[in-house]
């Protein structure tokens, strides 16, 4: 703990910067997209790929600062506190958010460095200067969603988030991504419409929008008014939506077929986090009188049936990029997992499962990444990414192969990967309080996950003697880039529980849980 406390000295103190960090990840993505415009769209690469280290160095700097002080970092925009102003903060979940996205951000715009470039010659090209102005909609609304401490800002940063990663679906303009793009942004919309009509009730009936105020509004109320639980009804669904949970899934395979290998690695890591986190905030922050029993085991038996379905559906696919795509699916379940083990009888499981339930975020992320970053390189290299023929794409692309491998069996929890530090919090939570059935969909998820790889590295390390002749071979850089990303996620289940604690800086319904 003496290094993260001279860091938090460093940022908090040396640099004078204090809260006003917050702003960074906010403000160096609009200055990315200044400048991108300012130079015509010639040096966009350039320039996204020299802020998102500034990007990483302020997110260690914030999670240093709230760990070393055990408490959120708070900013009131312009000086002027709610209700009349903007709040920014960052508490212990935020901290870690910011800086998994600014590590899967940092390797996705290295990895992207070759396939988005101009032409020798050429000024500027469409493709690129949409795709790296896009990826800097996705990361400023992204750090929008996780420093945002007002509903309506919330809102402005998902719509930001969705207008961004929507195009990134059909960069190439096929008539077949353009309608994935659509359906996806349907389904990106109606989130927003029904996220947005929860917040106008909200305010009409408290009169601010500011999550803190609501808060203590709502706690003052006694029992939630109708009008809350109605907009709590609204939002979660609208926000389930956006982050493709079963039933509401079906936009999220298509997007991923068709784009790009960066675009699907930031969509699945990434974007579709966003919206849980919100869903989060809601019942943990906002409203944790909705946590009772039977809500909270909704949301889980949605979880549970994703796990299981998207998991056989993996299992089926004859594409590389559909089967991490429905992998995406099975592994989304697992976050809301945390919703019914959070209400355990024990009443002292929530820091615990919140702990496990980030961990798995983070892992996931990670994880996934590397996975769509992996099948891109192998679908570049062979000219197609069906699995039935990869025979022999083991020993012509072992370190993309390997990097597979690393973060599909970090995603099948094994140790000392973060996955299986975080199924095993949520496993003793479950196991602690009697609801030993969430227990056992992890269990077959985890049989599931073990299935579709093994399928997938049958083929891959078959034909060893007859290698496939390559279209093209990847950069070395990108291939080391992916194992790095599989090996971040294998490597947080090392990481110390003085480390991992820092998700329930500053949560109010964590109060009294903790690791064990």
């Amino acid at each position: 703990m003496v290094s993260v406390q001279w860091l938090g000295g460093l940022f908090a103190g040396v640099t004078g910067l204090g809260s006003t960090l917050l702003l960074v990840p906010v403000m160096l993505p609009l200055a990315g997209l200044l400048l991108a415009i300012a130079f015509g769209g010639r040096h966009p690469r350039r320039i996204v790929l020299a802020l998102l280290p500034l990007g990483l160095v302020a997110a260690v700097g914030i999670a240093a600062v709230v760990l070393e002080a055990d408490a959120p970092l708070r900013y009131d925009l312009g000086g002027w506190a709610p209700p009349l102003g903007v709040t920014l903060q960052a508490d212990g979940l935020s901290a870690v958010l910011l800086l998994v996205t600014s590590v899967v951000m940092l390797a996705v715009g290295l990895y992207a460095w070759p396939g988005f470039g101009v032409p020798p010659g050429s000024s500027e090209t469409r493709t690129s200067f949409a795709f790296w102005t896009l990826l800097l909609g996705v990361w400023g609304g992204l750090n929008l969603v996780f420093l945002g401490q007002d509903l309506f800002t919330l809102y402005v940063a998902l719509e930001l988030l969705t207008f961004s990663a929507v195009p990134l679906v059909c960069l190439d303009g096929r008539a077949d991504t353009l309608q994935a793009a659509l359906r996806y942004l349907l389904f990106a919309l109606l989130g927003s419409i029904l996220y947005v009509l929860g917040t106008a009730l909200l305010y009409g009936q408290f009169g601010t929008l500011d999550i803190g105020l609501l808060r203590d509004r709502l706690a003052a109320a006694g029992a939630l008014p109708p009008a809350a639980i109605a907009a709590a009804a609204l939002m979660t669904v609208g926000l389930l939506a956006k982050t493709a949970l079963f039933p509401l899934h079906l936009w999220l395979p298509p997007a991923h077929a068709g784009a790009p290998p960066a675009a699907s690695a930031i969509l699945s890591a990434l974007v579709v986090k966003a919206s849980f986190v919100l869903i989060v905030r809601i019942w943990f922050d906002l409203m944790p009188a909705l946590l009772t029993r039977s809500a909270a085991e909704v949301l889980g038996v949605l979880g549970a049936v994703a796990i299981v379905y998207g998991g056989a559906l993996a299992l089926g696919q004859a594409r590389l990029k559909l089967l991490v795509a429905y992998s995406t699916l099975a592994q989304l379940g697992y976050l809301f997992l945390i919703f019914p083990l959070a209400t355990s009888p024990a009443g002292n499981a929530t820091g615990e499962v919140l702990t496990g339930g980030m961990l798995q975020l983070a892992a996931h992320a990670c994880a996934k990444a590397a996975m769509f970053l992996a099948a891109g390189l192998i679908a570049t290299s062979l000219g197609h990414d069906r699995i039935g023929e990869l025979a022999g794409v083991g020993r012509a692309l072992p370190l993309s192969v390997l990097a597979f491998g690393i973060a599909g069996l970090a995603l099948v929890g094994i140790e000392p990967s973060g996955a299986y530090l975080a199924k095993t919090l949520l496993d003793g939570a479950a196991q602690a309080s009697g609801q030993w059935g969430w227990g056992l969909v992890m269990q077959i998820g985890g049989l599931l996950t073990a299935a579709y790889l093994i399928r997938v590295f049958f083929h891959a390390l078959s034909g060893f003697a007859r290698p496939p002749a390559l279209r093209a071979r990847p950069a070395r850089y990108q291939e080391l880039l992916v194992l790095g990303l599989a090996l971040c996620s294998l490597a947080l289940g090392l990481l110390p529980p003085a480390y991992l604690a820092v998700v329930t800086v500053g949560r109010v319904a964590a109060a009294g849980g903790g690791l064990p």
